[in-house]
């Protein structure tokens, strides 16, 4: 008998045993030795401890929700910020950056990953607001040259309030499709779709009043945005509380 087949003759076959609440998998054993077991998650992975600093995730995917949520949040504050003359600042050319990598790329990933969820409304709101952020970053970028292609004095105010119009009109379908969701996302949407058309308002009219109350309330949408992005990471395996965000899946079938 060759060693191979000495090897084959004493392996034992992979078991899964219940325990105590755990799932124990039994590994092979060689040549009499003993077996090695280890635990695993409930999504049927073994339970990684390699970094003590990081808790273990109990799921196959992780939840991009936070991450799509703080992108848009974070990048909201910062134009708001502007829009309502923080520090005496007009020119809210540094918002290229954020708008380009973390409220564009980061929410287009976070979009994706939604899909990949099968959660269809955070998949289509997420890689929606990363493709207006990019956009947006696209109308300001001098190499792209946009803004000269219009001659005429306050034409590209007017075609930008367009577009800001275009987007509060989506974001109101948001804001209806998002009813049996939470209270928390019902008033994000509310918020955000006031923003849009405060800004519309802004450069249509235009009306430096209506672009500060539009930053305002963009001040307002993006905390709504980092306490909803932080109920979602205050998990039971992260956390020892949780944030209430007024559920209204079950609202209907309580009454």
């Amino acid at each position: 008998m060759s060693h191979l087949d000495q090897v084959a003759s004493h392996r034992t076959s992979d078991t899964i045993e219940q325990g105590n609440g755990n799932h124990h998998h039994t590994e092979a054993k060689y040549g009499g030795g003993q077996s090695v077991a280890r635990y695993l998650t409930a999504g049927g992975t073994p339970a990684d401890s390699s970094n003590p600093a990081f808790p273990v995730y109990h799921r196959k995917l992780g939840n991009p929700s936070p991450l799509g949520l703080l992108g848009f949040g974070g990048t909201t504050f910062l134009l708001s910020l502007y829009n309502v003359n923080t520090r005496g600042i007009n020119t809210p050319n540094v918002i290229l950056g954020p708008a380009l990598a973390y409220g564009g790329l980061a929410q287009l990933i976070a979009g994706i990953e939604e899909w990949v969820c099968g959660n269809t409304f955070a998949g289509t709101a997420f890689s929606s607001y990363g493709a207006f952020w990019i956009s947006f970053a696209c109308l300001y970028i001098p190499q792209f040259k946009i803004a000269d292609a219009y001659a005429v004095a306050g034409e590209f105010d007017n075609a930008v309030g367009l577009f800001l119009a275009m987007w509060g009109v989506i974001t109101f379908i948001f804001f209806l499709a998002c009813w049996k969701s939470s209270i928390a996302l019902c008033a994000l949407f509310g918020c955000l779709d006031v923003t849009f058309w405060l800004l519309t308002a802004a450069f249509l009219a235009p009306n430096a009043k209506c672009g500060i109350a539009g930053g305002a309330m963009g001040i307002v949408t993006a905390f709504i945005a980092f306490y909803i992005a932080l109920a979602g990471m205050l998990t039971p395996d992260t956390s020892y509380y949780t944030l209430p965000t007024g559920d209204l899946s079950r609202a209907k079938k309580n009454e």
